[in-house]
């Protein structure tokens, strides 16, 4: 992939169901306070993607924080990141294609909707077996399409609130109104943190790319300085034109907040326009993490740490068993549309949320580790950031703070203890396989696994 490619399609990833459809729900969960959710959040965020590029600098592999979590804290440590991360984007994956043909259903509903997402689900592992460079190409304009949507809609919002439409401007009443700006109290930051973490997810799919990139050291630095805050533009800058047009309670903020804005702007057509622009986008995202889940998994089966049929490639080095693992629950879900086509959606994005809180916690301890190893050893160390190792103590003291404001919810303490116990079980699978493989280890002392990653 070329430095274009792995730019947008990091874009790609992480501006997907998160943002068109779970904003919705973070608005439901903490009202106009949500946006004090994204900004501790994006804290978090900013300081883990900087620690992560640090690492990719260094040493880039297709299995990106589960490498630096074996590295740092040993084979189980790096087999649990890397299997939770996959389960992750598999709930991700089936997410999108759900949400994509929720989306299409609501504006033509001539097909049911679990034969969409079956459409979706065919069509975007076919992409994903075309091979890398045809991918990032297909990704790179996908993507282009979702954030030009993203900005004429922050565009349309500013006017909006200025008078500029055929609407009535809102004015600034629905942040105070309606039970006030914290309408769930901190409790309601807090469930809506882990919607907002689920938000997030996505942009760190650049560091598993750019073992499959050319110069990935400065294309992933270069990337991650731009990409985070183009990120927290978009996603706080569109959410907070959301609680200002709206009632926070608004059942059509929850159905699809996007719309729902262009609608109370008085553009209900504009707002259609914008609803197909969203199936693609939710489609692009489903296209992305697709990628990012089967080079997960292809490299833990180069380590030892998955079977080792999922490290096959074939004469275009797609990692063709990886890519169909990482398709099955996708394929599964579409049952699960056919049974439960309203409920799914909500289940999905429940569920992965607090999963993302154990990848960044890795990352961040990773980093500490293995930064302070390099300068013991007088080791290289290419693309050192300021203020460590204190913003990694300050986004370490934030996300447990996460954690513990989290358990004072019940549907919140469910997610937490449900991923503590998937952790947990993960260690333990971990540890007997590292002990089994004993020093038959695949990844040497910092050779990384780019040598045998899928060829850019």
């Amino acid at each position: 992939m070329k430095a274009r490619h792995l730019v947008m399609m990091s874009l790609g990833s992480a501006i997907g169901a998160g943002l068109f459809i779970g904003s919705g729900a973070g608005i439901a969960a903490a009202g106009p306070a949500v946006l004090l959710s994204y900004v501790i959040a994006g804290l978090v965020v900013i300081i883990m993607m900087r620690a992560l590029g640090e690492m990719v600098a260094a040493a880039p592999a297709s299995g990106a924080f589960s490498v630096y979590a074996e590295r740092a804290l040993g084979p189980a440590a790096g087999f649990t990141v890397g299997w939770l991360w996959w389960i992750q984007l598999c709930l991700v994956i089936a997410a999108e294609a759900t949400a994509s043909a929720q989306l299409l259903v609501g504006l033509w509903p001539v097909v049911p909707q679990w034969v969409l997402a079956l459409v979706f689900m065919v069509v975007f592992t076919a992409i994903n077996l075309m091979g890398v460079g045809k991918f990032g190409e297909f990704e790179f304009w996908f993507s282009m399409l979702k954030v030009g949507a993203v900005v004429a809609f922050l565009i349309v919002g500013v006017v909006f609130l200025f008078g500029g439409t055929p609407a009535d401007p809102p004015g600034f009443s629905n942040l105070t109104e309606h039970g006030g700006f914290f309408p769930m109290g901190i409790a309601g930051v807090a469930a809506g943190l882990l919607v907002v973490a689920f938000a997030f997810g996505g942009i760190e799919i650049v560091a598993v790319a750019a073992a499959e990139t050319s110069d990935p050291a400065r294309n992933v630095s270069r990337a991650i300085r731009t990409i985070v805050w183009r990120i927290l533009l978009f996603y706080m800058g569109s959410v907070a034109l959301m609680v200002i047009a709206l009632p926070w309670n608004s059942e059509s903020l929850g159905a699809s907040p996007f719309v729902a804005t262009l609608d109370a702007a008085g553009l209900p057509g504009l707002g259609a326009v914008l609803g197909i622009v969203i199936v693609i986008a939710l489609l692009s995202s489903l296209n992305a993490n697709l990628y990012g889940a089967s080079r997960m998994v292809f490299s833990l089966s180069e380590r030892g740490l998955a079977p080792r049929a999922l490290h096959q490639v074939n004469k275009r080095r797609v990692p063709v068993a990886a890519v169909m693992a990482s398709t099955a629950f996708g394929f599964l879900c579409v049952g699960l549309n056919y049974l439960w086509a309203e409920a799914i959606l909500g289940i999905l994005l429940n569920i992965v949320g607090s999963t993302l809180i154990v990848t960044w916690l890795a990352t961040l301890i990773s980093h500490l580790i293995l930064r302070r190893r390099a300068h013991r050893n007088g080791e290289p160390w290419p693309y050192a950031t300021r203020l460590f190792p204190w913003s990694n103590v300050v986004a370490l003291v934030v996300v447990a703070a996460i954690v513990g404001l989290g358990l004072t919810v019940p549907e919140v303490r469910f997610q937490i203890v449900a991923t503590t116990a998937l952790v947990v079980a993960l260690m333990v699978i971990g540890t007997v396989i590292a002990r089994r493989h004993g020093g038959k280890r695949l990844m040497e002392a910092h050779t990384g696994s780019q040598a045998r990653t899928p060829a850019p």
